[in-house]
């Protein structure tokens, strides 16, 4: 079902309404569903007559998500939208493939594209991917990775846009995608609004790495929580491998392979997310100086913190600020 012959794009019906298509298939995650319907409800609340959310699968009818609970959705024809979302799910049902999910999205009627987890799958069998630079969850980044090598995978961000395709990890990041399509619609300041209505702590960027969930649970076992909490601690210090080694205990060998197998990163990298997380967290919510912010952050200075930010977040440590209002 690749590269189908696409159509002359047209404009969507309402000129002020954006038309959203959630579409899912048999054994879709409800959240990667949930997740973005309930951003864009909410921030049709704060700004009105924004979005239409319709939900869509091949067929229609009532659609049985992997937990059990079922849909009810339009058929894949329903309508032409202004974004299509496509759920990740079950990832035997996914390869398995839905011809009707490669033909709406090689119509190319639609503004933007996105896929949630394994809904990047459906992007990559349209040849929307080819090319382009797209994330997916990483548990089934070498999946992805044998099935569409023409597309340039990097499995360690939380989402990522190329054009006007947008692809996230999983479940919660779904969130953060959708939300991240709300301040590209309608501005920083109702997609923080929209967050802080639904309770997320704090909208997790597009450089943020997957492998910070793990971080936060201190490693696929819990193993290193008492170090990682210590190293947030002291993040204006010194955090070369052998600092982390002795606290750990280890030879800075083994740690060294035992902590990048249990965050999958490598300490360095682990620390200079830490880092990247404070610095923006207190350049977004407060007036510190931003010299002073890059000291206690242990980036040593604002030059370095600045290309730092750069690289992770595509944007200047003063132009997060201003768009964060403070």
């Amino acid at each position: 079902m690749r590269h189908l012959r696409r159509t002359q794009a047209t404009p969507g019906r309402h000129p002020m309404r954006r038309e959203i298509a959630i579409v899912i298939f048999p054994g879709f995650q409800l959240l990667d569903a949930a997740g973005p319907i309930a951003v864009f409800e909410m921030a049709e609340r704060f700004r009105p007559e924004s979005y239409a959310i319709q939900v869509i699968a091949e067929g229609g009818g009532v659609v049985r998500s992997s937990s059990g609970v079922c849909l009810t959705a339009a058929p894949l024809e329903h309508g032409r939208f202004d974004t299509v979302i496509v759920a990740g799910g079950n990832l035997a049902q996914v390869e398995a493939g839905q011809p009707g999910i490669a033909t709406l999205l090689a119509r190319d009627d639609w503004r933007r594209a996105a896929g949630v987890y394994s809904g990047a799958f459906f992007l990559a069998d349209s040849g929307l991917l080819d090319g382009r630079l797209a994330t997916t969850h990483w548990a089934a980044a070498d999946r992805f990775r044998q099935r569409y090598p023409q597309v340039r995978l990097d499995a360690d961000r939380m989402f990522i846009r190329d054009g006007r395709v947008w692809t996230s990890a999983g479940i919660s990041a779904g969130i953060d995608l959708a939300l991240a399509l709300v301040e590209d619609d309608l501005g920083p300041g109702i997609a923080r609004r929209t967050a802080q209505q639904l309770v997320v702590h704090q909208r997790r960027h597009a450089g943020q790495s997957q492998y910070s969930v793990l971080v936060e649970q201190g490693g696929k076992t819990g193993r290193f929580g008492d170090l990682l909490g210590w190293m947030r601690s002291r993040l204006g210090e010194p955090m070369p491998v052998e600092r982390l080694a002795e606290r750990a205990a280890m030879s800075p060998r083994n740690f060294a392979r035992a902590f990048s197998a249990e965050i999958g990163a490598t300490p360095a990298k682990v620390v200079e997310g830490l880092r990247l997380e404070a610095a923006r967290l207190a350049v977004e919510t407060s007036h510190l100086h931003l010299e002073h912010i890059a000291i206690s952050t242990g980036f040593g200075d604002a030059n370095r913190m600045r290309r730092a930010f750069v690289r992770a977040f595509g944007s200047s440590p003063q132009s997060l600020r201003r768009s964060a209002g403070t």
